[in-house]
This record gives C-alpha cells, structure tokens and sequence, in this order.
C-alpha cells in the first residue's frame, strides 16, 4: 500500500504540510518496502487547479491513502473516484502520520474543505 503525506521538505524528518493542493512535496511511503520517496507538487505554481492536478497525480502514483489538512472540493472528488481514502493529518512530522494511520488514529475526511480560490488572493483576483 501506498500512502501519501502532503510535506513541507524532500526529505525524511520533513515537517507535513496542511495544504494539499499547495505544498511544495508529496512523500510517497511504501507500506511493503517501508520507504519513502518524495515527488514535487507539479501544480504549486498553477493558478487554479493546483488541488486537482494533485489529486490526479496521487491517482497515477497508485496511492491508496492521503493524509493531509485541507483538501478541496474538486481534489476530493478526484481522490474518491481513484478511491483513494483521505485522513485528517495529527502532529507536524511525516514519519509521525504513517504511525498514527497504522494505530488508527487519524480521522478520516468524507466532505471537503473551503477551495482555496487560486494563487494567493482566496479568489479575489488582484487586488491594490
């Protein structure tokens, strides 16, 4: 099984990061081999869609489980149609989530949260 974590670094002892569709890596965490690689998140620079884009990455990564803060609407939708779970994340490292979703610990997220609205103006647009 694959679980993904939305994290703040590329490496191990990164810090997990609260936004899905906006942090800078993903780690990939292989339940089998009980590794870990790191993917940069493609869409962090995308004006719209970054949580959708993210999400259809996790689709072809082959990930069974995410584990982050805040997932929107249209990510949400994605990441269930790949049925792929989501949780809720617990404390601030990575390594810390893959042993709180092992206990059973993590809430899992069934509705999704507010969409971000774009690239830094919550959908405003430009504003002065």
């Amino acid at each position: 099984m694959k679980i993904c974590i939305s994290s703040t670094m590329d490496k191990e002892g990164a810090i997990a990061d609260k936004r899905f569709g906006r942090c800078p890596y993903y780690a990939i965490y292989d339940q089998a081999t009980k590794d870990y690689h790191f993917i940069e998140n493609e869409g962090l620079a995308e004006a719209h869609g970054a949580g959708l884009k993210a999400a259809q990455t996790m689709v072809d990564q082959g990930v069974q489980v995410v584990i982050t803060g805040n997932v929107g609407p249209n990510a949400l939708r994605v990441l269930d149609a790949g049925h792929i779970k989501t949780f809720a994340m617990k404390g601030n490292k990575v390594e810390d989530q893959i042993k709180y979703y092992q206990a059973g610990e993590l809430k899992e997220i069934t509705t999704p949260g507010a969409p971000h609205g774009g690239k830094g103006r919550n959908g405003f647009g430009h504003q002065r």
